[in-house]
């Protein structure tokens, strides 16, 4: 998180900011506390987006759609103002830093039982943005935040107000991440829920290898968008027991990727809760990060945008993300069975 500077604003709403989390294609992200203390992640859109009438109409659908979204796997969407001078949407914060991180900066690529918890996590919050008729569309390591009791995907949805022509030419924001795209997203096409499913199969190699199935992710956008759409991925240093979980996702007709069901099935090992699903050291990092944040001061001075838009009242944390228990692996190993011979076929 980086201090606020000199043109950041002090408060949005109800939520006084008290540091910067990131910028996207959409606009900066923010880390902020309620009138009530209870901190949020802050989205202020940008300003020449704001300017698009188009884009307000979109950005309002999708804030309203991801409202819907509910589960112990996803930030939930909390307040917003979409009629504001410039726009903006306030979800839950998630205490931890994001897969990206995780994996570039602090600990490198993730042990085999640690993947399979989280692949199972990252099911379930599939299966919650799935089922209130969103398709994520981003879905990517640093949409991925990683906490003590789990992951919890970030920014579902409100992707989509992007989409608009006029949104992307001017910002030049591409609705997707090179590398963390489906075949049909590089193609321009219409996107399903078998989109994201795709997208899984990347993100889990990444935790496993940190690179992307089709290559180094800092690699020209023009090469992996290339190598996703003929198939041309690499699955080595992934440890065997995940290759057919996701050479299934990896599967250029999104008809003959596994479902959210099956997908459940192959990543619901045995567990009997008395380990930390992360390895020691990371489990020590999240407990850093969780005093500095409690740490944070809210500034002094205030720069209001917008007047305090009350959504619905904001809901306490779930007390765990219910992750079923795991013990060691069976004497065979996990044991998924290949697409060409198990259920994904």
């Amino acid at each position: 998180m980086k201090p606020l500077g000199p043109t950041d604003p002090r408060r949005v709403g109800q939520y006084r900011l008290l540091g910067k989390l990131g910028a996207g294609g959409m606009g900066s992200v923010y880390l902020a506390r309620s009138d009530r203390g209870r901190t949020v992640a802050v989205k202020l859109v940008q300003p020449e987006l704001a300017a698009q009438p188009e884009f307000r109409q979109r950005f309002q659908h999708e804030v309203d759609a991801a409202r819907r979204v509910g589960g112990d796997w996803t930030a939930p969407v909390l307040d917003a103002d979409t009629e504001a001078q410039t726009p903006w949407v306030a979800t839950g914060y998630v205490a931890g830093p994001s897969l990206h991180d995780v994996i570039t900066n602090s600990y490198g690529p993730l042990p085999e039982r640690t993947l399979f918890i989280l692949a199972n996590g990252l099911v379930k919050a599939l299966g919650d943005i799935h089922g209130a008729g969103l398709v994520h569309r981003d879905l990517k390591p640093s949409n991925v935040m990683i906490t003590i009791d789990g992951p919890r995907v970030i920014d579902f949805g409100i992707a989509r107000a992007l989409e608009s022509g006029e949104g992307l030419t001017r910002t030049g924001a591409a609705v997707g991440s090179p590398g963390f795209m489906s075949p049909e997203q590089c193609r321009g096409e219409t996107l399903t829920v078998a989109s994201d499913i795709f997208c899984l199969g990347s993100v889990l190699t990444f935790a496993a290898t940190g690179r992307t199935p089709f290559g180094d992710a800092n690699a020209p956008m023009t090469a992996l968008m290339l190598a996703i759409v003929q198939g041309q991925y690499s699955l080595d240093g992934v440890p065997e027991s995940l290759h057919p979980l996701i050479e299934s996702c990896l599967a250029q007709d999104p008809a003959q990727r596994p479902s959210l069901d099956q997908l459940h099935q192959f990543t619901d090992i045995p567990d009997d809760g008395r380990e930390p699903w992360l390895p020691g050291a990371l489990v020590a990092q999240l407990g850093r990060h969780a005093v500095g944040l409690l740490d944070s001061e809210e500034p002094v001075q205030a720069t209001e945008i917008g007047q305090p838009t009350l959504g619905p009242p904001a809901t306490a944390p779930p007390s765990g993300y219910g992750y079923p228990p795991v013990q060691s692996p069976p004497p065979g190993g996990y044991g998924y069975p290949h697409p060409a011979t198990g259920p994904y076929t």
